[in-house]
């Protein structure tokens, strides 16, 4: 209980803050796993950034570490007046159920996830259509025929990246081998490289020499095993081909900048709307990163496939299997 008393007041005193004049206040909670993991996290941050400096509007976050204070800061921005209040991930889901119906004035944004309230729009991405595109590259780069996929928590979300790059990765090269692993099944998966790296270890040691992470800052254990290893990783969320140039294939963009963005201008220019928003690869939700980080080791031919893949979503004719309306991979 004194633990509890502590935790709540060391929440309180980070969210302080003096109230502006502006109509909009924005504040953000992240996901566990830290701001600056080079991946989810810090793709919000960015957005949050952008409306900063566009606007001059200041915004305040918090970085939450475990699910009880992410609650507790949601509720103490709500209660100073903090508008709009962006939950970044889908652990906030049943926080913000809670939080939304005690402060019906105040706006909300949930990333990763949905809550049906009034005062509540959240935001979800086709992973799986991104993660079909790296897969796709991947499955072409590959020599072995073996590439490798390692998750954060062992959840549906999750797992949507990964049948996304399986299918991918198999359309690419008929016979391609996706091998598959999980990080944990606690919010503790995403801030583990440790084990990111050991799992990548043990997929190259069975012969992926490709190497996708959807993991948040565990995912910087897998690029860099497969770094130090002379194989390939592939980034997510955010552009990670920076993080070791020649040795990122490419990452999976997941706009989550965008997300907060949007959110915050949206307030601002008082055209908030509840309810579910949808992004991918058609409305450039998500996508893969190409830059002089990794231009050498992407083919022309590679190119070229991942662009026609691209255009095949948009257009209907390819399906991308989505795990989270059927909770099979096929591949």
């Amino acid at each position: 209980m004194f633990r509890q008393v502590i935790g709540a007041a060391v929440v309180a005193a980070t969210l302080a803050a003096p109230a502006w004049a502006a109509d909009v206040k924005p504040a953000v909670v992240y996901g566990t796993g830290g701001k600056f993991d080079k991946s989810f996290n810090e793709a919000a941050y960015g957005g949050a950034e952008k409306f900063k400096a566009e606007t001059g509007i200041e915004y305040r976050d918090f970085e939450p570490t475990n699910d009880t204070q992410g609650e507790q800061a949601l509720r103490n921005f709500a209660s100073r007046g903090f508008n709009p209040v962006v939950g970044v991930s889908f652990a906030w889901t049943s926080a913000i159920d809670k939080v939304a119906a005690e402060f019906p004035d105040t706006k909300f944004y949930l990333i990763d996830s949905v809550v049906e309230k009034p005062n509540v729009r959240s935001v979800v991405f086709k992973e799986h259509e991104g993660s079909y595109l790296v897969g796709v590259l991947a499955g072409l780069t590959s020599k072995t025929g073996t590439v490798g996929f390692v998750g954060g928590m062992d959840i549906p979300l999750i797992s949507k990246f990964a049948c996304g790059y399986a299918q991918g990765a198999a359309a690419a090269k008929d016979g391609t081998k996706t091998l598959r692993n999980m990080i944990g099944t606690t919010g503790a998966a995403w801030n583990d490289p440790v084990r990111g790296g050991e799992l990548a270890k043990t997929q190259m040691d069975q012969g992926a020499d490709v190497i996708y992470a959807a993991a948040g800052a565990s995912g910087l254990g897998v690029l860099q095993a497969a770094a130090d290893a002379g194989k390939l990783g592939i980034g997510v969320d955010s552009n990670q081909n920076g993080l070791h140039p020649g040795a990122v294939l490419t990452s999976m963009i997941k706009r989550v900048d965008l997300a907060v963005y949007n959110a915050f201008m949206e307030t601002k220019n008082d055209t908030f709307q509840p309810g579910v928003v949808a992004l991918g690869v058609a409305e450039d939700g998500v996508g893969w990163a190409l830059d002089d980080n990794n231009a050498k080791l992407v083919t022309e031919e590679a190119k070229a496939a991942v662009e026609k893949a691209k255009a095949d979503i948009i257009a209907g004719t390819v399906t991308v299997h989505d795990f989270m309306t059927d909770n099979t991979c096929p591949n």
